[in-house]
């Protein structure tokens, strides 16, 4: 770990121990939360629903009591530069899933089926975005900010905060491992980019916009891909 920045109140101190401590009992919460729903008929769908809402609920209770907006990159820093370099990267990553994707199908891979279901079946696929927040919010946010202030290394801080990531999609989502697993890849990436990003510009927007860009290119491949190949 380098050394901690200074602050100016035990106050703020306080405020970013609790800060970190909360991301890490959230995200132990989910994990718990999910295992023990696999093995029952609720599956992984309480955990997913905890990972929504404790995420958003957790950014906006910290924003409105403590005013923590600029701490965990929601304002201020540089949005320009997050904005261009997360519509840039964004762009990149959603042309290299297309070609991935089309690759795979074309060597005998199968669509993801359970995926197609809980989007059109449950009518879920209007939740996207909200997912896309509070992934955000949680890991590049909450936990990424709170680690970067206490000292730890800037390079551990973000690939531990996208290996979290992608374990994740293992604790929440309800669908087969195969299917978890083609979506904990893409998420390695993404996670590993908007490290980087935050560390440059202190400003989470560009990773919420790289994610959209990349959550459309999972469209594609789910909807698109599959029908113009079969």
């Amino acid at each position: 770990m380098s050394s901690v920045k200074a602050f100016s109140s035990s106050s703020e101190l306080e405020s970013l121990n609790a800060r970190f401590t909360q991301s890490f009992a959230l995200m132990a919460m989910i994990w718990i939360l999910g295992l023990a729903g696999h093995f029952t008929p609720l599956q992984e769908w309480p955990a997913l629903f905890l990972y929504v809402l404790g995420s958003i609920g957790l950014v906006l209770y910290r924003g409105k009591k403590n005013g923590e907006w600029e701490q965990m990159y929601l304002r201020g820093g540089n949005l320009r530069k997050s904005l261009v370099w997360g519509g840039t990267v964004g762009f990149i990553l959603f042309a290299m899933d297309i070609i991935n994707t089309v690759l795979y199908y074309k060597n005998g891979g199968a669509p993801m089926m359970e995926m197609q279901d809980i989007l059109v079946n449950r009518s879920l696929l209007f939740l996207f975005p909200v997912l896309v927040f509070a992934e955000e919010f949680l890991w590049r946010g909450i936990m990424f900010s709170a680690m970067i202030e206490k000292g730890f290394n800037k390079h551990l801080t973000v690939f531990l905060t996208a290996f979290f990531y992608v374990v994740n999609h293992f604790a929440v989502a309800p669908v087969g491992m195969k299917e978890r697993a083609m979506m904990a890849m893409m998420a390695f990436p993404i996670g590993i980019f908007g490290g980087y990003l935050l560390l440059k510009t202190r400003n989470v927007w560009g990773c919420v916009l790289v994610h959209m860009i990349t959550m459309i290119s999972m469209m594609l491949d789910i909807f698109v891909i599959p029908q113009l190949l079969f």
